[in-house]
């Protein structure tokens, strides 16, 4: 097996897909932490499919998928925030609505789709292994822009993550930094239709966030441990899909799962809660038998 997988990695097929396992960990892991936080799973969803549709209708009028899967993601994170902020509905809902509008849409594509539909199905369950150095490119250049985001507004984005209104009333810029996520979430959502694939990258903005809950209290550890979680998982799927020649975005999501499961079941957090629950149970018998 060692063997097997150091043949792999003098294959430039195979170094390329490595290269875009950490960049697309370290992408989706960065924004999990947003989704996760700000309790809005749904924002994922929705870019997840406005990347697919886009792609999708990209390969119907002949434009490059990524390209109009980016465009689209665009416009949709654009709509998203103001309809948001000035409906009577909450967020939750808006993004509801635009997840069944743009599920339906990716799905009519697929079906007016008359050509092979190998495009589309490369784009909706990923393909690591057929990416070009262009792809790689463009992977870096997305990834970069929301490492920088953490780094320069940290301090106003923990703002914003504590609570939306509180932020504003102390003079934060909280709706500019609500949007540049949603903005950036659709970015590296349609960069990463050729890694992951449009229907299984919700789960990369949805686990890392997710194991670094259960591990991590303070915010910096918990971009730490998100990070660690989402490249670990998409390294390792990669390697399993590779040697047991499984598909690479099912392996990596399911790898993602595998990772929250142990990070549930050794959660500190977690440990602690049950002792406190077990101590007041204690406290009520003891009072109960006096």
């Amino acid at each position: 097996m060692v063997d097997q997988l150091l043949e792999g990695l003098t294959l430039l097929p195979i170094r390329r897909a490595l290269i875009a396992c950490v960049l697309c960990g370290l992408g989706c892991s960065l924004l999990s932490v947003f989704i996760v936080l700000m309790r809005m799973p749904l924002i994922g969803v929705s870019m997840s499919h406005a990347a697919f549709a886009g792609a999708v209708f990209g390969l119907l009028l002949d434009v490059n998928p990524v390209l109009s899967g980016f465009l689209l993601c665009l416009a949709v994170a654009g709509a998203l925030g103001p309809l948001s902020d000035r409906v009577s509905m909450s967020p939750e809902n808006v993004l509801g609505i635009f997840f069944s509008f743009l599920m339906g849409a990716a799905f009519l594509g697929m079906g007016i789709l008359t050509r092979s539909k190998t495009g589309a199905l490369n784009l909706m369950w990923g393909s690591l292994f057929s990416l070009s150095r262009a792809d790689i490119v463009i992977l870096v250049l997305v990834t970069s822009i929301p490492i920088l985001f953490v780094l320069l507004f940290f301090k106003e984005i923990r703002s914003v993550l504590f609570h939306r209104r509180l932020a504003a009333l102390s003079g934060v810029p909280e709706r500019p930094i609500y949007y540049a996520i949603l903005f950036l979430t659709g970015a590296v959502v349609s960069v990463n239709l050729s890694t992951v694939g449009g229907l299984l990258i919700f789960a990369l903005l949805m686990l890392p966030g997710a194991t670094a809950l259960q591990m991590a209290y303070d915010l910096r550890i918990f971009f730490l441990v998100a990070v660690t979680a989402g490249v670990a998982a998409c390294i390792s799927g990669l390697l399993i899909s590779y040697i047991f020649d499984l598909p690479s975005g099912a392996s990596i999501v399911i790898t993602a799962t595998g990772i929250f499961a142990l990070a549930y079941v050794f959660s500190p957090k977690r440990r602690r809660v049950s002792s406190k629950n077990f101590k007041k149970g204690n406290l009520n018998y003891d009072a109960q038998d006096s």
